[in-house]
C-alpha cells in the first residue's frame, strides 16, 4: 500500500530539519526511520515510478537517509523475490569487501557469517542485511555476533548514514537467496540508488536558488549559472520518465546513472561559481550536498560500465 502523501510529506519535512544536526554529530537517524515507519513507506510502492520518486524525496530532505533508505527497500525486494517475509525488519544490503589490510572478506561456514564488510550503510540501526558472501548472497541477523567498527568511516559525505566496518563473529546465516545480479532487478537496484543521487542533486538545485534569490542583485552570470543548473536537473527528470516506462535494463541503468553523474558535476560547477564560498564555508544545505553526491557516485566507478557501451556499440558496427 502508498504510504499516505500528507504523512509522508509532513515525515520528509521532519528529516531535513533534523539533516544538519546530524551532520554535525553523526548517529543513525533512528528517528527518521521511526517516522517513516509510521507513515508506512518503509514498505515499497507499488510502481517503479513511485519507488523512484519516493528515494529522490527521502534524499532531498536528507542525503544520509536516503542512502539507508533506498538500501533498505532493495533488500525488501530481493527478499520478496526468494518468498522470505521481510516483516517490519529494517533492512540494507552490503556488499564492499575489505582491502587485505583491513581485514578478510565475508565468507560463510557452518551457517554462519565470517569476515569483515566495509562501507556496511546503516550499521548499529538495521536488524538484518543482505550479504554478499564470496559470491554467495546472505540473509543475515545483525543483533548477534556482530561487532560494529566505528573508526574505518571517517568520510565528510554522508556521514550520517553510519557506512562502517562490520566484522562477523559466527553471524546467524537465516537463508541464502538466488544471486545478486539476476536482471532486471540488479538494474532497478542501480536506477534506486541514481534516484538518491538526485535527491541530493534536487536539495543542491534548491540551495543554489535560495542563496541566489537573497542576494540583493541578479548579475547576467548568476542568471545563465541558474539556467545552467536548472536546465541539468530538468535532464535528470527526463530520464527518470523515460526509465518509469521502461523494464531496467543494463544499458538503461548505465546510462541514466552516467547522466545524473554528469548532471551533478554542472550543477555543483555552475553552483559554486555562483554562489561563491560561503555556502561551502558555512557547512550549509549545499554543502552538504556536494559532499554527500561526490562520494556517493565515487563507490559506483561508472567509467569502465560506460566503456563497456561503447565498446559494444564499436563491435556491433563491425558486424
Amino acid at each position: 500500500m502508498t504510504a499516505p502523501a500528507l504523512a509522508v510529506r509532513d515525515v520528509l519535512s521532519e528529516i531535513a530539519a533534523n539533516a544538519a544536526a546530524l551532520d554535525a554529530q553523526p548517529a543513525f537517524p533512528h528517528g527518521a526511520f521511526r517516522a517513516l515507519k509510521d507513515a508506512g513507506a518503509l514498505t515499497p510502492p507499488p510502481t517503479h515510478e513511485q519507488e523512484w520518486g519516493l528515494v529522490r524525496r527521502v534524499a532531498t530532505a536528507d542525503g544520509s537517509v536516503g542512502r539507508i533508505f533506498e538500501g533498505h527497500l532493495n533488500a525488501y525486494e530481493r527478499l520478496q523475490l526468494d518468498g522470505i517475509d521481510p516483516e517490519e525488519h529494517l533492512l540494507g544490503v552490503w556488499g564492499a569487501d575489505p582491502l587485505p589490510h583491513e581485514g578478510t572478506a565475508a565468507y560463510v561456514e557452518d551457517n554462519a557469517l565470517h569476515g569483515e564488510k566495509v562501507f556496511c550503510s546503516g550499521a548499529g540501526g538495521l536488524d538484518r542485511a543482505l550479504v554478499i558472501a564470496r559470491g554467495e548472497l546472505v540473509y543475515v541477523d545483525l543483533h548477534e555476533n556482530v561487532e560494529i567498527d566505528t573508526t574505518w568511516y571517517r568520510s565528510h559525505g554522508m556521514r550520517a548514514s553510519e557506512s562502517h566496518r562490520v566484522i562477523f563473529h559466527a553471524a546467524p546465516v537465516l537463508a541464502t537467496l538466488a544471486k545478486l545480479t539476476r536482471e532486471p532487478y540488479i538494474s532497478g537496484d542501480a536506477i534506486r540508488t541514481a534516484a538518491c543521487w538526485a535527491g541530493v542533486l534536487d536539495a543542491a538545485v534548491e540551495a543554489t536558488l535560495q542563496d541566489l534569490g537573497a542576494k540583493p542583485e541578479t548579475d547576467e552570470l548568476r542568471a545563465l549559472a541558474a539556467g545552467n543548473v536548472i536546465i541539468a536537473q530538468a535532464t535528470i527528470d527526463r530520464w527518470f520518465e523515460h526509465a518509469a516506462h521502461t523494464t531496467p535494463t543494463a544499458k538503461l541503468s548505465i546510462g541514466l546513472r552516467h547522466a545524473v553523474a554528469t548532471a551533478g558535476a554542472t550543477i555543483f560547477d555552475e553552483a559554486s561559481r555562483a554562489t561563491g564560498s560561503r555556502p561551502f564555508a558555512a557547512g550549509a544545505q549545499l554543502d552538504r550536498a556536494r559532499r554527500d553526491f561526490e562520494l556517493f557516485v565515487l563507490q559506483h566507478r561508472l567509467d569502465p560500465f560506460v566503456a563497456r557501451l561503447g565498446r559494444q556499440a564499436i563491435e556491433a558496427s563491425r558486424s
